[in-house]
């Protein structure tokens, strides 16, 4: 089911938390509202749920008009950070506990629990509290609940924010893989980049109240609107006046580079498979470019090493620095310097 949110806005008292936002979420898909704390994403996500109302604009649900409606008659499953378990209940019961309210017939929901049970993997937890679950048992626990009514969307809100990153990554390529076999329009929210980047179909970045940018994670990384797209999406370094992925970045230990950055290697740092290198240049600028190991000894690099930076033939775009994080996209530094 499609959700189209028009010019909607929403102030708490003096703080503006949506500014005229306008996102189209098409049917079946994965979308993520990716931002910093504070930029208004998860407020986003509770207005299209209807735990909040937007002071204005209006949230259409696969073409009905929801601006007014309750949460209970838009037909949404909402997950929250920490799981907001019924302690007290089996985790059968807590998948259950939605068709039950809505009175459905006894072999219906046993039928349907089992199924979601064995969806999310915890068919052998059925009988055990949630205290007996891991941090990521339950959250799939949680999901499998939200799940259980059949919603016409899934709203996740920071999903995995309270566990480790091995659990969060795990889980990542879980949803991705339980998004494609039942395909409900599902929108998370997530300050995680890497999370967005791997798990969505598109994302929609939210910056102060308002929307920075919106497309497939390919395009939002290699052609940002602006620096702070750029700088929220991914490692950056500076070089000149234009900012630049570390990975775009060469290293020449030769002489005979045109439109070459001359610097000085001034400290190199191993971080598993990656070499990070700092190169200070000329002008004094501290610029880190990213290497492979296989790349690194092929160089033969080593502190106070005079190289030289030019930026990755191909590479995609970069972008002009300015004050205010709105610039706009650049030529390549290979073409403007």
């Amino acid at each position: 089911m499609s959700i189209e949110i028009a010019n909607v806005g929403k102030r708490f008292g003096g703080f503006v938390a949506l500014d005229n936002v306008s996102v189209s979420i098409p049917a079946g898909q994965l979308t993520a509202l990716l931002g910093p704390s504070g930029g208004g994403k998860s407020t986003l996500l509770r207005i299209i749920a209807g735990l909040e109302r937007a002071d204005t604009g209006r949230v259409e649900i696969d073409g009905v008009d929801a601006t007014s409606l309750p949460p209970q008659k838009r037909n949404v499953g909402f997950v929250f950070q920490h799981y907001a378990a019924f302690k007290h209940l089996s985790v059968r019961r807590n998948v259950a506990f939605g068709l039950e309210i809505r009175k459905r017939p006894k072999a219906e929901i046993r039928t349907r629990v089992d199924e979601l049970l064995a969806l999310v993997h915890l068919e052998q937890f059925a009988d055990r509290l949630p205290s007996q679950l891991s941090g990521g048992q339950r959250q799939r626990m949680a999901l499998a609940r939200a799940l259980a009514v059949e919603p016409t969307v899934l709203l996740l809100d920071e999903p995995f924010g309270a566990l480790d990153a091995k659990v969060r990554k795990e889980l990542r390529d879980w949803l991705r893989r339980l998004h494609d076999e039942v395909h409900v329009t599902t929108v998370f929210v997530t300050h995680d980049q890497e999370e967005a980047l791997e798990v969505s179909d598109e994302i929609v970045v939210i910056n102060e109240g308002r929307v920075e940018q919106i497309g497939p994670p390919d395009e939002l990384y290699d052609r940002p609107a602006n620096d702070f797209v750029m700088r929220f999406l991914g490692p950056v370094t500076q070089l000149g006046d234009h900012l630049v992925r570390p990975h775009d970045l060469q290293i020449h230990t030769g002489d005979g580079q045109p439109a070459a950055a001359p610097g000085r290697v001034t400290r190199i740092t191993r971080v598993g498979f990656e070499i990070r290198v700092e190169v200070t240049t000329a002008t004094g600028q501290v610029v880190t470019v990213t290497l492979t190991r296989n790349e690194f000894l092929a160089l033969g690099l080593h502190d106070n090493a005079l190289v030289h930076l030019t930026v990755a033939p191909n590479s995609p775009t970069t972008i002009a620095t300015s004050p205010d994080h709105r610039s706009s996209v650049s030529p390549s530094l290979a073409a403007s310097h």
